[in-house]
């Protein structure tokens, strides 16, 4: 629902300036597709039934799919593990967990194809992963690399801020071994300094990309609103449903961590089914037009 005589603020205003180069070029010269990017739509109130309601749908979504959505998921975990080796070879042991846990805030990038592929069944229409790939030419692909470059900026500040914990934590050098990293963070004053620091701090983060994006990709491939009427979408959604959204992120985060273990394999499995729930509690947190 738009909202009329509404004054935008210094935020809004630098918001929908940074986020403009990312529209559509018809967008900017239709008048009337411009004015429909602009209306903001209608949040409404979620439970908790809510969210089991979408996992059981992310459930079935994936027991459809799961030989597509697999193929199309597969690379992330692969990822995961690569940075974790490069880390390992380069004197950065500390920066293993900084990278793996903040790898998470790219899981809603990640889970762009599997919103294209519970949309189109929702739809009734056949599903493949070349359906699922075909979110890149959607009209909205310019807002979505803009959501996907800011979500990569806050895992970017995030592993500097870490670093920066870490080069504290250790002022004397990094250790050399994992035995040595995981008996001085543990054994020490300072690496436990440096777990309390850096959860809290990469809790804060975790909590902005959350906001951020829990519904804005959905949004933005559902009906090609523009970036900052999705990200204010999303924060308002968090900010009207601030218990049922803390459980989300909660079952989010347990999910992550279980399919993570043994050695990011069970993420196979895991972010589908969150990427498919992620969209039908989309549809439970927006009203349709």
């Amino acid at each position: 629902m738009a909202t009329r005589n509404h004054i935008v603020n210094p935020f809004e205003y630098l918001l929908k300036g940074l986020t403009w180069p990312f529209a559509g070029e018809h967008r900017r010269s239709d008048p009337a597709a411009r004015a429909a990017a602009r209306v903001t739509p209608q949040v409404r109130r979620i439970e908790a039934a809510d969210l089991w309601d979408s996992l059981r749908k992310g459930l079935a979504d994936f027991a459809a799919a799961r030989d597509d959505v697999i193929f199309i998921v597969i690379i992330y975990p692969l990822a995961g593990l690569a940075l974790a080796t490069f880390a390992s070879r380069y004197d950065l042991l500390p920066m293993i967990f900084p990278l793996l846990s903040g790898f998470a805030l790219l899981g809603p990038v990640a889970a762009v194809g599997l919103y294209e592929v519970s949309r189109r069944r929702e739809r009734g229409e056949t599903v493949s992963w070349v359906n699922a790939v075909g979110v890149f030419r959607s009209p909205a692909i310019g807002s979505i690399v803009g959501m996907g470059l800011i979500l990569v900026a806050l895992f970017v500040l995030w592993l500097a801020t870490a670093y920066e914990i870490s080069l504290i934590a250790f002022a004397n050098g990094p250790p050399a071994t994992v035995d040595g990293f995981v008996r001085q963070v543990f054994a020490t004053g300072e690496g436990r300094w440096m777990i309390g620091v850096g959860i809290g701090v990469g809790f804060l983060y975790a909590v902005a990309a959350f906001a951020l994006s829990v519904v804005s990709f959905p949004l933005l491939l559902d009906r090609h609103v523009d970036l900052d009427v999705a990200i204010k979408t999303s924060l308002k959604v968090v900010a009207q449903n601030p218990v049922t959204m803390a459980l989300w992120g909660l079952v989010v985060v347990a999910a992550l961590v279980i399919g993570s273990l043994p050695a990011l394999v069970g993420l196979i499995v895991v972010l589908p089914v969150l990427g498919h729930a992620s969209w039908h509690l989309y549809r439970k947190a927006v009203a349709p037009t």
